[in-house]
């Protein structure tokens, strides 16, 4: 196991890329702290399953974008395990999608504040308790590079902002500490099944090289990648992967 001993965060691992994160980092010997806003069900069943498996995890609900619900995830974690090794800021989403010129200071804010303001938080929050050799995997898009579907430019805007963010971050926090982010293309999770229409869906898959969809396991997998010494000498990457839809 790649992880054996290592203490990792996700946020939004209820669900999805961030329940798929959750369990490969687990199999991989993670002890895994588990955040998530409404999918109790999922987190639950995760920490069960790792804990039954012989593993260590536990499940905390909260809004990441409030730092006191950050922190208390965070303390929770270096109480039970004593570090932070990992940290996984997955929580996020589109909320709706609005057009330019509809678009509220209130609703840019939202958008800005779940998707790229709760990554920060996480960060400021982990990086007291990371020793050298730690690492930080920010949940950017395909949307940040090319502007993403109709409706979608406050969500586009606050994960170009992540990426930046993991260039800023990569720099100050090394050598000790590397921030890489990764750019998911369509992957099949209920943020298409609810946003994107079937047809759209269809199309895209179509278009790119592996005519497929991409699974949650595929961007867990890179998240195993990027927090492992297999990566060590990359920092500040933003890792596009999205079936050959869109080039590097």
């Amino acid at each position: 196991m790649r992880l054996q001993g290592k203490v990792a965060i996700v946020t939004g691992g209820g669900r999805d890329i961030g329940r798929a994160c959750v369990m490969r980092l687990a199999e991989e010997g993670c002890a895994v702290a588990i955040n998530y806003h409404s999918s109790s069900e999922g987190a639950d069943s995760a920490v069960a399953e790792i804990t039954a498996a012989g593993g260590r995890a536990f499940a905390m609900k909260g809004d990441m974008t409030k730092r006191a619900n950050v922190q208390a995830l965070v303390d929770k974690a270096v109480a039970d395990w004593g570090k932070v090794d990992i940290a996984v800021p997955n929580a996020g989403g589109i909320v709706k999608r609005v057009p330019l010129l509809e678009i509220t200071e209130d609703f840019w804010q939202t958008v800005m504040d779940l998707n790229c303001t709760s990554a920060l938080l996480l960060a400021q929050a982990c990086v007291p308790h990371m020793a050298p050799g730690s690492s930080i995997v920010n949940m950017a898009s395909q949307a940040a590079r090319d502007g993403g579907g109709a409706g979608s430019i406050a969500y586009a805007s606050s994960k170009g902002a992540v990426v930046t963010m993991t260039r800023g971050m990569a720099k100050e926090l090394g050598p000790n500490i590397r921030v890489n982010a990764i750019n998911p293309g369509m992957i099949d999770t209920d943020f298409h099944n609810i946003f994107t229409k079937p047809e759209v869906r269809t199309n895209v898959a179509n278009a790119a090289p592996l005519k497929r969809e991409g699974l949650p396991v595929d961007i867990a997998n890179l998240v195993v990648f990027l927090a492992s010494d297999e990566s060590a000498y990359m920092t500040g990457a933003c890792v596009d992967i999205n079936g050959g839809l869109l080039f590097s």
